[in-house]
């Protein structure tokens, strides 16, 4: 029998390696977000001759606009309307094709508006003004090329920093599959084991010590965040509570559970705390309702006037035998949970109520 269950157990430890998460395979790389639009500058660089066209047309119309305005402009702007289109150029198309601009354009203001006009003549004046428009667009075009260059930088930067997170993220994912898988298969060795024991006591410790290690494979799995991140509370103990519940087999009895939906359990804190609850809820299944006696478990969520986190788990079962004493009990699980509030700085302890009420306290720096 106890080869049938270690094969059952690797069996389905083989059948859980090919999930999603283990086979990289099936793994999908998140899409990436749009460039902005100044990473896709300069454009058309796999289309010359569109980005060539384009040039002469912006040309054009700045030689073009410069005659229309010329007799509005005072003498000494012949590069008014030349300037802004070398830039524009520049920055769409890049520098190569900024520095054609700036050539065309530099020689139709020599030959259009730099005295003397419709002539090529060097004078004095027109060196001067050829040499500070070459000095403009010069600095221009470095600007613009620098500024391109370090976009594209940036860009590559940004998409490495994607995959790097993205490597991140399935490592994580793959650790915690792991690390559960792992716990999993110790809970079923401990299955295995306990069938070939005779003695009732040692096979319940197995039993729970079993119980225990599937509910921590379980919690990993729930905690499963790369970022690390603080745990929704009210969301993880219910899905917590729920997972105690089914195991129990019980649907005669009412799980119902509140608190303020912000709150946030620190990551450090989310498995001590949890199993301190799964203790809580078990307990009440246990022992507040045997031979399927029909009942509800309220778990509640809040702050204290301290700021203190408490966490109450109130049955309307049986209630705590006569004479109970905490810190006498023998319960192996009720010093576990006990221990591990201690751990947090925080207490447990249980109270006589219409039911049993168990009080968990937790320090407000475990909260976000």
């Amino acid at each position: 029998m106890a080869s049938a269950g270690l094969t059952c157990l690797v069996t389905e430890w083989a059948e859980d390696r090919t999930s999603p998460v283990m086979n990289n395979a099936v793994i999908k790389p998140a899409p990436f977000k749009r460039m902005r639009w100044l990473e896709r500058l300069p454009v058309a660089r796999g289309r010359p001759i569109l980005g060539t066209i384009v040039t002469l047309t912006i040309v054009a119309f700045a030689w073009a606009l410069r005659l229309v305005v010329d007799p509005l402009l005072p003498p000494g702007f012949p590069y008014v309307t030349f300037f802004p289109a070398v830039i524009v150029i520049s920055f769409l198309f890049g520098a190569r094709l900024g520095s054609v601009a700036a050539a065309m354009c530099g020689l139709l203001a020599w030959y259009w508006f730099i005295p003397p006009t419709h002539s090529f003549v060097l004078t004095s004046g027109a060196g001067f003004a050829l040499g500070f428009y070459v000095f403009v667009v010069a600095t221009d075009l470095a600007l613009v090329h620098w500024m391109q260059t370090a976009n594209r930088q940036l860009a590559s930067e940004r998409e490495l920093s994607r995959s790097l997170a993205a490597t991140r993220e399935l490592l994580f994912r793959e650790l915690q599959h792991r690390v559960s898988n792992n716990l999993q298969v110790a809970a079923g060795l401990l299955t295995v084991q306990k069938r070939q024991l005779g003695d009732a006591d040692a096979r319940a410790a197995l039993d729970e010590a079993a119980n225990r290690l599937n509910l921590i494979g379980r919690i990993s799995r729930q905690l499963y965040d790369p970022s690390g991140s603080a745990q929704p509370l009210v969301s993880f103990l219910r899905q917590l509570c729920g997972d105690v519940l089914d195991a129990s087999g019980r649907n005669d009895l009412t799980l119902m559970l509140s608190g303020d939906e912000g709150l946030r359990l620190q990551p450090d804190a989310a498995i001590p705390t949890a199993l301190v609850i799964a203790e809580a809820v078990s307990n009440a299944i246990e022992h507040g309702f045997p031979d399927n006696r029909m009942g509800r478990i309220m778990v509640e969520i809040d702050r204290s006037l301290d700021d203190r986190l408490t966490i109450t788990v109130d049955d309307d079962g049986r209630g705590l035998p006569a004479g109970f004493d905490a810190e006498c009990a023998t319960s192996l699980g009720l010093r576990i949970a006990t221990n591990l509030a201690r751990g947090q700085g925080g207490s447990f302890r249980l109270e006589q109520r219409d039911g049993t009420r168990g009080i968990l306290s937790l320090p407000s720096r475990l909260v976000v």
